[in-house]
């Protein structure tokens, strides 16, 4: 019998896939809008906001224990927290 793939497995393989697509096809992204997404002790790389909301909400999902029925409201709160982020930084 196949195996069911989760939403958790779903996102995560939509996750790489857009990785791969960012590293094949770079002229191509940046037609899209980047901000910068540092991490504490890794250079600074330009991420398709896209991206960075859908790994914040992929962390979301994990931090609540991986239960199902909240996608919305993780891809929102996300949104929000990378939208806040990027007019912080757009401030300072």
């Amino acid at each position: 019998m196949a195996e069911k793939r989760t939403k958790a497995d779903r996102l995560e393989r939509q996750t790489e896939q857009l990785q791969k697509k960012v590293e094949r096809h770079p002229d191509e992204n940046e037609k899209k809008t980047l901000i910068l997404a540092p991490k504490s002790d890794e250079p600074t790389i330009l991420i398709p906001i896209e991206l960075q909301i859908q790994q914040r909400a992929y962390e979301l999902y994990e931090r609540r224990g991986r239960t199902d029925g909240h996608d919305l409201d993780d891809w929102f709160q996300a949104e929000y927290e990378i939208k806040v982020r990027q007019a912080g930084a757009a401030a300072a």
